[in-house]
């Protein structure tokens, strides 16, 4: 109970410094996006149980302050949780590619769902344009912030969901 108590003051730091300092730190029109680095570091630690929850709670809030709808960041973040830990239970045990790879493809499923529905609430996009000045700059801001965000969730899961005591 105490992991999911700790996640929304997590979060909503997490959301704060997004929107507050990450979001103006961009590359051409792209930013990174501290809450699903976070969530792909927390879905790739073996221990942490409550990884879902993590994920449904950070989607309602991100997608309370965006302007996109709300299930947008819903189903792109359980999306990245979901591939985290089929990452993490079948395929492979070196964290840090796995992390750039959950980090590769959560946020290219998060920029092109973002996409889709923009297009089909009729906001006029060109798709060349956006992958090259939005989607790409993302994925590279997001990958040189993947390893001290692993680091950093890494530390919070052992805190949160210790492991067994030996004697």
């Amino acid at each position: 109970m105490v992991p999911i108590l700790i996640s929304i003051p997590v979060l909503a730091l997490a959301l704060l410094l997004q929107t507050a300092v990450i979001s103006r730190i961009m590359l051409i029109n792209g930013s990174a996006d501290l809450v699903l680095l976070i969530l792909a570091a927390l879905g790739l630690q073996e221990r942490v149980r409550h990884a879902w929850i993590w994920a449904v709670l950070a989607g309602l809030l991100v997608g309370f302050v965006s302007g996109v709808p709300w299930y947008v960041y819903l189903a792109s973040y359980l999306a990245v949780v979901g591939f985290a830990r089929l990452l993490t239970r079948r395929v492979w045990q070196a964290p840090l590619l796995a992390m750039f790879s959950v980090t590769l493809i959560g946020t290219l499923v998060l920029q092109m769902a973002t996409f889709i529905v923009l297009t089909f609430l009729q906001v006029p996009l060109g798709l060349s344009d956006v992958f090259g000045k939005i989607i790409l700059p993302s994925v590279l801001l997001n990958l040189l912030l993947a390893i001290p965000v692993y680091g950093l969730v890494r530390d919070l899961a052992y805190r949160l969901y210790p492991g067994e005591v030996e004697l």
